[in-house]
């Protein structure tokens, strides 16, 4: 309640992409720091017990950050420590690129939402490979469970966007527990198109020819889609993911149906919509596709209700940001109670 109140009557008046950025280096710094520690036995408790038969390795809450917050690996430990179960970085690019020009990050108060045209703003797939080099020389690194959402480059036309995701699954997937193919955000021209099954079967096996050059190990490989997709685009895309043998879907991206401006929507209103996506994906997939839901997830009863969609795991951004460092150890106990 005291975080809330700080948000609604002092954090709205800041600029969101400098508060979001000071966040992300606080919550880096906290992940370096002994008290680390004391809130993942206090505040970040997950709740026990861990969840496995999902990933390669048990995943101990399942509740993770989305990606999009945390684009350049800074703050893992930190993420983590306040209670998540797993993170997803980036998305992450082959070179680096500056994003699209300010403002492009906006608050939707009464909507509890976030408006973004951020472009994919990042330091690149080698710096992201160095931050997770170091990430996992320690203990603490190693035992993170951490996803590694990768796109193309702006500039980069649609006849070589395979090769820019094969570039970043070669640098990236020996430190990933999972790829996310990002084919959805509605904010670098023309990539949305490529959720097209055509370029998207072209784009997955790039990525899978270059995590297997990059690792011995199996690292599963999921596509993230859009919450626009038509009913039958969902179909497809699903049906895609069984012919090519991917590992399963990230169900959504942000949305443009809205009426704010350029940009996509994320927060509160997208929750009915990702919940029907994930259980329409679940009766297209069956039992052994593993689905991330994301999407308007603030409490444990927008995670209750993705996880009985059919959502083996789920994330949260902008619901993090809403309702403060408490919420992910506070949703994560409650779906750990479930499952017990």
């Amino acid at each position: 309640m005291l975080y809330r109140w700080i948000y609604d009557h002092l954090l709205v008046r800041t600029d969101p992409e400098i508060a979001h950025d000071v966040a992300m280096n606080a919550i880096g710094v906290f992940g370096r720091s002994p008290l680390a520690r004391l809130s993942e036995a206090t505040v970040g408790y997950r709740g026990g017990g861990s969840f496995s038969g999902i990933l390669s390795r048990p995943v101990p809450g399942r509740l993770g950050l989305a990606a999009g917050q945390d684009k350049d690996a800074q703050a893992i430990l930190g993420t983590l420590a306040l209670g998540f179960g797993f993170t997803e970085i980036g998305t992450i690019t082959p070179l680096p690129q500056p994003g699209n020009e300010q403002p492009r990050l906006w608050r939707v108060p009464k909507e509890s939402a976030f408006r973004n045209r951020m472009g994919f703003n990042n330091l690149g797939a080698d710096a992201a490979a160095e931050q997770l080099a170091v990430l996992r020389s320690t203990k603490r690194g190693r035992a993170a469970i951490v996803g590694v959402n990768i796109g193309k480059n702006k500039w980069t036309g649609p006849e070589d966007a395979s090769r820019d995701y094969a570039t970043c699954a070669r640098k990236l997937a020996r430190y990933a527990d999972y790829l996310v193919i990002n084919v959805s955000s509605p904010n670098t021209p023309g990539l949305r198109d490529l959720q097209a099954v055509s370029s998207l079967r072209e784009i997955a096996s790039a990525t899978r020819e270059g995590a297997r050059r990059a690792t011995d190990r199996h690292v599963p490989i999921l596509v993230k889609i859009a919450p626009d997709l038509a009913r039958e685009d969902v179909r497809d895309v699903a049906q895609m993911v069984v012919d090519e043998n991917l590992d399963g879907v990230v169900a959504s991206n942000t949305t443009i149906a809205h009426s704010y401006g350029e940009g996509g929507l994320s927060g509160a209103p997208l929750l009915d919509r990702a919940v029907e996506t994930v259980s329409y994906l679940r009766s297209r997939l069956g039992p052994d596709k593993i689905i991330i839901g994301v999407g308007g997830i603030f409490d444990a009863n927008g995670a209750h209700r993705m996880v009985g969609a059919g959502a083996d795991l789920i994330e949260a951004l902008t619901g993090f940001v809403y309702e403060g460092p408490f919420m992910p150890g506070r949703v994560n106990r409650a779906l750990a109670r479930t499952a017990g």
